[in-house]
């Protein structure tokens, strides 16, 4: 039974549906498309940074899963950083979470378009953009269970094609057939044949690949009996990490040289086209399209909540707080939708650097966001609260989680010229925040003295 939350959203998540938003913010297209580009550029020592980032975002979870039990809310970590840190850390982590998932979709819907022109290479790609972004727009609409059930079936289907690559990449490696087995790992020039520095700079869009972790915890204040709930998917995230990421990484590495991957190109659609299976492109074609809608879902999912959230406390346009009789935040939706919409311009002027320029930007969403969520869990643990489910290491583990976040970016404008926009766009970023908090700052001061 659905019951009314005091946000004015309704407990319509279940436990199978919560699950699975879970594993399908953990897959997307920086493993089905990145992880090809980047094993041709640093080789099999990639695994090294699915390994470390993999870590990190393990703490980020248990991180938020502390914070989760102590307060379910759909605000997530705006409510989190404004309770902990306090308001203004609340309003630069909540637009820098719009950020992240402004310039995902953005990303998204060019991925669609792109794939889209594989199979229909005469049909308009801004058409193709916009009748994807007119899909995820109509589902967010209509209702958090209709988006729940949407997400459930586009995450099973990311499931399902990786589990049959682990399952398929280990029978190559283990029997050795075709080229595939462990000596792949040191062969063609080493571990790292192209220098462990690129290792280091591949951390970026290897954060990208596990952005929307978080998401999760913004199902929360949608979610029946979330103390039960969250602690299970949450845990399900973290060795659904382990196996599908560093794994998978692994195994590419292993069934074939790292010199067989380029960018562009899927790397699971190499390794099955070398096993001459005709379907493989075009089904991984499919895949990669999905993963693509399930990320724009589940970015408008997310903005819709955290800017109503935001316009309830003046630090969001006023109908961006608009709630549908759906029980739907469709100011916010609509808002980031449109969003979308202007950013896929960005195809036009740039189409060769259009997705990683737009990764590297949200990437800079993500590290905001978990160091949020981490920040947030030391001041909780501070206060003497006693939490079921414990961060383990805390504090260390905060801080050296805090430590690897700040790596990633200080390495950004050493890596390649698409970081190096992200990185240089920071000071305009922080100027505009910081532009907008004094805003609303004053509006509050002037409406107290009357």
């Amino acid at each position: 039974m659905r019951t009314q939350t005091d946000e004015g959203y309704t407990h319509a998540l279940g436990n199978r549906q919560v699950q699975m938003i879970a594993i399908g913010g953990a897959i997307g297209v920086g493993l089905f498309l990145g992880a090809g580009g980047r094993l041709a550029a640093t080789g099999p020592a990639l695994v090294l940074s699915y390994a470390t980032a993999g870590l990190a975002a393990f703490f980020v979870m248990r991180a938020l899963g502390e914070l989760v039990l102590y307060r379910p809310v759909s605000g997530s970590f705006v409510e989190y950083a404004s309770e902990f840190i306090g308001p203004w850390a609340a309003f630069a982590s909540g637009w820098m979470y719009w950020v992240n998932w402004a310039f995902t979709g953005i990303a998204e819907l060019t991925a669609i378009a792109a794939y889209i022109h594989y199979w229909a290479p005469a049909f308009p790609q801004w058409v193709t953009a916009l009748i994807a972004l007119g899909f995820v727009l109509t589902v967010n609409l209509l209702s958090v269970r209709l988006f729940g059930e949407l997400e459930f079936w586009f995450a099973m289907l990311k499931v399902v094609a990786i589990t049959v690559f682990l399952v398929v990449g280990l029978v190559l490696v283990v029997f050795a057939i075709g080229e595939a087995g462990p000596h792949n790992l040191v062969a063609h020039g080493g571990f790292a044949p192209t220098g462990f520095p690129l290792v280091l700079m591949s951390l970026q869009s290897v954060v990208f690949a596990y952005a929307s972790i978080e998401l999760v915890g913004i199902t929360a204040g949608e979610t029946a009996k979330p103390r039960e709930v969250m602690p299970k998917a949450i845990n399900g995230v973290v060795w659904r990490i382990a196996i599908f990421y560093v794994g998978s990484v692994a195994l590419l590495a292993m069934v074939l040289p790292w010199t067989a991957y380029r960018a562009g190109v899927s790397p699971f659609v190499t390794v099955f086209s070398g096993l001459g299976v005709p379907w493989a492109a075009d089904a991984m074609n499919l895949v990669v399209i999905t993963a693509a809608m399930s990320s724009c879902n589940s970015g408008l999912y997310a903005t819709g909540r955290i800017l109503r959230s935001m316009a309830m406390k003046s630090e969001a346009p006023r109908f961006a707080g608009a709630l549908s009789a759906r029980h739907v935040p469709i100011g916010g939706i609509v808002f980031t939708a449109s969003t979308f919409l202007a950013g896929v311009a960005l195809f036009y002027f740039l189409p060769e650097r259009a997705f990683n320029i737009a990764t590297a930007v949200a990437s800079l969403g993500v590290i905001t966001t978990w160091g949020v969520l981490v920040y947030c869990q030391t001041r909780l643990r501070r206060s003497g609260h006693l939490s079921a489910f414990p961060m383990p290491g805390s504090p260390y583990t905060n801080w050296l989680t805090l430590g690897f976040l700040a790596l990633v970016v200080l390495l950004m404008p050493f890596a390649d010229r698409d970081q190096r926009v992200a990185f240089f766009l920071i000071p305009a970023l922080v100027v505009a925040i910081a532009g907008g908090w004094l805003v609303v700052r004053r509006r509050r001061v002037a409406n107290a003295v009357r």
